[in-house]
């Protein structure tokens, strides 16, 4: 191997001062290295960053390299397997077994039948914040509850319990919880899903987590898909339609460029999530030796796979770093590649069009209540990246 190869020797924990929407400079000189870096994990074993577009959606797409927790080789104790039904940490055959009802009730065709009542509960959301303005945290009227209520009505989650339930993933996806309120977060999650899927079973109605449960999934099983989805539904396209709208209001043209022509927002949307890219950073491990951009990666290691610069990465986009909303190149990484494909991309598409559209029309000054270096942001250490609060203003 290559002695004179650049190493990256821990993940960075914050952003460059006024650059809230690049990937760390850390990450970004490790790309101009080259595509793929040695690399040790906090724990202190020697693993792999990759950091160009090619090869991390060669490695998505390769089974060579697998996805199970209790593979993951980056601390000095065993890791146990992903509990049943938590997919995201497992390879075939399992993973399909989880995944496999699931794809047909997300469809594109399923997930456009759901844009009126998409567009029904984003119109009460800018209603409740606009009568209650002219200024608001656009996370907590705008951002937060629509993906919420969403999810959270395609699995039956009863309307009464959607504030405690969404206050438990905020809490152990917020990446600045500590160890005892983050199990207790996860423990009440867990007992409330298991409550749930019970009450599914004896009396099903009409929504996901149902149709579910009429099949041979335990339990347990149906308990950690359901996981996935509220965990996975809820907190990445809040951040996007957070960080999204954050991004739109500090690219002024680009926001112009929008208002123009609203006919623009399917591209809009393509671009924030190639340039946001708040699902920053998976994991794999390979299963046997494995050669990848000219270097050996010996079985039984892990690798860190960056999307944020894959998404960067000059090789693949002009200008990487700017915000282009006619870009032309498309193909992003941001929802994965391969069998772990995300596969909620269409729903999140279909809430970051109606939302942004809306948004935009019901309020044509908004803006930033306080100086951009003032938004409070998510740690990098958040599995998903994204801003806390976003105050805005609008009228004169």
């Amino acid at each position: 191997m290559d002695g004179s190869l650049h190493t990256v020797t821990t993940l960075p924990t914050e952003r460059r001062p006024g650059c809230p929407f690049d990937p760390p400079a850390e990450l970004i000189e490790a790309r101009g290295h080259g595509p793929i870096s040695r690399y040790t994990h906090p724990g202190g074993k020697s693993g792999w960053m990759i950091t160009g577009y090619d090869l991390v959606r060669s490695v998505l797409a390769d089974p060579r390299f697998s996805s199970r927790k209790e593979l993951l080789n980056v601390v000095d104790f065993e890791i146990p397997p992903a509990p049943p039904g938590e997919f995201l940490l497992m390879d075939e055959p399992q993973h399909g077994r989880y995944r496999k009802p699931l794809v047909g009730k997300f469809t594109a065709r399923r997930m456009r039948l759901l844009t009126e009542r998409i567009e029904q509960i984003t119109t009460e959301c800018l209603d409740a914040m606009e009568k209650a303005g002219p200024s608001a945290d656009l996370v907590t009227a705008f951002a937060k509850p629509i993906p919420t209520i969403i999810i959270c009505e395609l699995l039956g989650v009863p309307y009464e319990d959607r504030a405690s339930f969404q206050e438990q993933i905020d809490t152990f996806m917020s990446g600045e919880t500590g160890e005892e309120e983050l199990i207790a977060a996860y423990t009440a999650t867990q007992n409330y899903l298991a409550e749930l899927v019970a009450a599914k079973r004896a009396n099903p109605t009409d929504d996901v987590l149902s149709e579910l449960a009429d099949s041979d999934l335990t339990n347990e099983e149906l308990q950690g898909i359901s996981l996935i989805l509220l965990a996975a539904g809820f907190d990445t396209t809040a951040n996007m339609l957070a960080l999204g709208a954050f991004a739109l209001l500090q690219n002024p043209e680009q926001l112009a460029a929008l208002r123009a022509d609203p006919a623009l927002i399917d591209q809009a949307v393509e671009e924030l999530l190639r340039y946001l890219s708040v699902a920053k950073t998976f994991m794999r491990t390979t299963l046997e030796d494995v050669e990848v951009g000219g270097q050996t990666i010996e079985a039984g290691t892990t690798v860190v796979l960056s999307y944020n610069t894959a998404n960067r990465d000059p090789e693949r986009y002009a200008d990487p770093h700017a915000l282009d909303l006619h870009r032309q190149e498309g193909g992003h990484l941001a929802f994965g590649h391969g069998v772990h494909l995300c596969l909620g991309a269409q729903l999140a598409r279909i809430e970051m069009r109606v939302a942004f559209s809306a948004l935009l029309a019901r309020f044509p000054t908004l803006r930033l209540a306080v100086p951009a270096e003032d938004v409070s942001l998510r740690p990098e250490t958040a599995d998903i990246y994204g801003v806390k609060s976003l105050p805005v203003t609008w009228g004169v």
